[in-house]
């Protein structure tokens, strides 16, 4: 029967070495299990046949989550990893979900993680994700830890992604962590897209009045302009009408001036909100905006919720997971709101107080927040806010689906309604000049 040599810590921290003669990897992982401790590496004995020589031991993935990714090693030579500097792009978070979920189900399938590696870098279309999963291959190849290779790709794993893989690599769960995190990547992907989805309409809508707002400005406007020079003789225009021929004469005679202006206008807009005020105020901003506003605020609260749970209950330290939240939020508001829950915790408080100080939060978050803490279910809770959030967002998209919808037509109608106006009241006066004239002519 085969032997493995295994490596593994027990629930103090403390390191303990041994040999087991068990069937298969998967079998000694089992028993290390079953014995208490959390295994970090296990290496199979190679047997010593008569007559040959020892073959070099195989290389182990170190801390590899209990599955013991084992890779053989190669002859002749060492794995040069090059590494360009710079490199490394992004990958479109659909395409990193994907990944995450297929590499997940093949390690709790039981395969161990290089082979897993190894069989989706052979069907992955994304060229840049292939190349980082070959990395990644490489890197656990050399030794490396998971979550090791994975912190050398910043631009595509985030520090949620890496710490939550860390967690389940010390703790010997890493199938269960990265279903977990498919699971939070996949949730975050669906708000994406009922957002976006919703959205579409409205900036469809937009693009269209913005298009026959060009063409009536830049090209029919000027025409009645000609017919109004010609038909009331010198005569002033009613002010209205004026102020509408001024804007049409500013798009079309000085068109590139106007787009100009507003590029120009736009990348300030775009440089103050990168600043810390402009960035705190644009956020606070974005919360009180009518219509858009509970949906962002929200979205927020279930990213802030089902991160902070997705990472406790991975087994990452409660302060560790408050600064990776902080960093992960994508809003300056509750940022400072998770800085402050730091703080508070670090102290030896609860989050509760800070939590309710920071006015972000609605009481009932607050409230449940404060059951999981003196319950000491403080994960297995804010995931239940998140999922309730989650439901709440579906319904905050569709009544703005709802709203935004007759606000734009009634909008656009408002713009080409007044155009049309301005373009009659010309008209207008001079009917009734011609009524006043022939009533003039019949009383004499």
């Amino acid at each position: 029967m085969p032997k493995f040599n295994y490596v593994a810590m027990d629930t103090k921290g403390k390191e303990t070495k041994g040999t087991l003669d068990v069937a298969n990897q998967n079998e000694a992982i089992a028993r290390v299990k079953d014995m208490g401790f959390y295994p970090t590496k296990i290496t199979e004995v190679a047997a010593e046949k008569p007559g040959e020589k020892k073959e070099k031991p195989k290389a182990t993935v170190k801390g590899a989550a209990g599955k013991g990714a084992v890779a053989k090693g190669k002859k002749g030579g060492a794995n040069i990893q090059i590494k360009i500097p710079g490199f490394g792009g992004k990958v479109k978070a659909k395409v990193l979900t994907t990944f995450t979920r297929q590499l997940a189900t093949l390690v709790d399938a039981g395969l161990p993680l290089l082979r897993g590696l190894r069989v989706l870098e052979k069907q992955e279309r994304n060229v840049l994700l292939k190349e980082i999963i070959a990395k990644l291959a490489l890197s656990i190849e050399g030794g490396s830890t998971f979550s090791e290779g994975l912190a050398q790709h910043p631009k595509v794993f985030n520090r949620l992604y890496i710490n939550m893989v860390k967690a389940g690599e010390l703790g010997g769960v890493l199938e269960v962590v990265l279903n977990r995190l498919s699971e939070f990547m996949e949730k975050a992907q669906k708000i994406k897209g009922k957002v976006v989805a919703a959205m579409f309409y409205p900036v469809a809508v937009l693009v269209v009045a913005v298009v026959i707002m060009a063409v009536l400005m830049i090209w029919v406007i000027p025409q009645f302009k000609t017919v109004f020079e010609g038909m009331l003789n010198g005569e002033q225009l009613p002010s209205f009408t004026r102020f509408v021929l001024a804007i049409s004469d500013a798009c079309k005679d000085h068109f590139l001036v106007v787009a100009g202006t507003l590029i120009v206008l736009g990348i300030a807009f775009k440089l103050f909100i990168k600043t810390k005020v402009g960035n705190l105020l644009w956020d606070k901003f974005q919360f009180r905006m009518p219509v858009l506003g509970p949906v962002i605020s929200k979205v927020a609260i279930a990213r802030f919720t089902r991160t902070l749970g997705t990472l406790v209950s991975s087994g990452v330290p409660i302060l560790q997971a408050l600064n990776i939240v902080k960093e992960t939020a994508g809003n300056l508001v509750v940022a400072n709101a998770v800085s402050s829950i730091h703080e508070s915790v670090k102290e030896g408080e609860t989050i509760t107080a800070p939590l309710e100080a920071s006015k972000v939060f609605p009481p009932m978050v607050v409230s449940m927040v404060d059951v999981g803490e003196q319950t000491g279910a403080l994960p297995e809770m804010l995931l239940k806010i998140a999922d309730n959030y989650d439901e709440e967002v579906d319904n905050a998209v569709a009544a703005m689906t709802s709203l935004l919808e007759p606000i734009m037509i009634v909008v656009l109608a408002v713009i080409v309604g007044s155009i049309v106006i301005a373009m009659f009241l010309p008209l207008i006066a001079l009917m009734n000049g011609i009524d006043s004239t022939g009533n003039g002519n019949k009383k004499d």
